[in-house]
């Protein structure tokens, strides 16, 4: 154990990049640790590298069959809800911000799995391509092509969002609050975005739109349509892994969790997770 509990959260950190679930992401950890008691590694003269290098791999290896699962998956796939998470205090990069971002993350998820790696770890986590190609077992030149390719993908599909003030991006919150609480969801119109997209993840379990939705009326369509379906709903703001957003509990219980981005000074992206699967994760990520 000596020395692990000052890496495990940076482990869990690149795991879940990586995989976009944290069960599969604590796996992933707990397997790395398994790993660093039987080879007792002494003397490394950077023990994280190491360790990230395993859980680098082990993360290689479960996205295969991770890729096979969702694409079973019935709608929308979003990454797990990491409530209450932070991870700044780590590196505060602007890739490792940027990199939890769902629309970030739903592109790594159409990545081959060696491209989602080296755009991780170089792009999100700052390894030299002479570490990687330890990694990925590539040469340096093949992992910075990896990197290049992902990159230019994530960047053509989901742009780097607008720099927003953190009492900004409170001010929109609260008044989405308001408008939520009141009932006069028509209040949310000024609020959104010409191009806001909702996606909505059931799993199958729970009603939920099967792709995303788009536009300000179709978006306000939605909500409404959800707010005649759960009557006293209520909304508790928390912080999430890429920004803020909601708890939704209804008697007590939790029903969703919804991510919204802003931008502008509105709602760009509202990312509702109701598969009742992924609020099991929501203590042990948020610890």
């Amino acid at each position: 154990m000596d020395g692990w509990e000052g890496h495990r959260r940076y482990l869990f950190a690149v795991a879940y990049r990586l995989l976009g679930s944290a069960a599969d992401a604590e796996d992933a950890v707990q397997e790395t640790y398994l790993r660093w008691h039987r080879a007792e590694p002494a003397g490394l003269a950077n023990p994280r590298a190491w360790l990230t290098t395993v859980v680098s791999r082990i993360c290689l290896d479960m996205l295969g069959s991770a890729r096979a699962r969702r694409e079973a998956y019935v709608g929308t796939w979003l990454p797990d809800p990491l409530v209450g998470y932070d991870d700044t205090d780590l590196d505060d990069t602007v890739g490792m911000r940027e990199s939890l971002r769902t629309a970030v993350l739903l592109v790594l998820e159409t990545l081959p799995p060696a491209e989602r790696v080296a755009f991780v770890l170089h792009d999100a986590f700052g390894m030299d391509f002479d570490r990687l190609a330890a990694v990925l077992e590539r040469s340096p030149a093949a992992c910075r092509q990896l990197a290049s390719r992902a990159r230019r993908r994530v960047r053509s599909q989901a742009p780097a969002r607008q720099p927003v003030s953190a009492d900004e991006h409170r001010r929109v919150l609260a008044a989405f609050l308001a408008a939520s609480a009141d009932g006069d969801l028509t209040r949310l119109v000024p609020l959104l975005d010409p191009q806001v997209v909702l996606r909505s993840d059931g799993g199958g379990a729970v009603p939920a739109a099967r792709k995303p939705v788009y536009g300000p009326q179709r978006v306000l369509t939605l909500l409404t349509g959800l707010a005649r379906r759960y009557t006293g709903v209520r909304l508790t703001p928390v912080t999430l892994a890429g920004g803020g957003g909601f708890v939704l509990e209804q008697a007590g219980a939790v029903l969703g969790v919804v991510g919204v981005e802003t931008g502008g000074g509105r709602i760009t992206e509202l990312n509702l997770v109701v598969n009742p699967a992924k609020f099991q994760a929501m203590p042990s990520s948020a610890a």
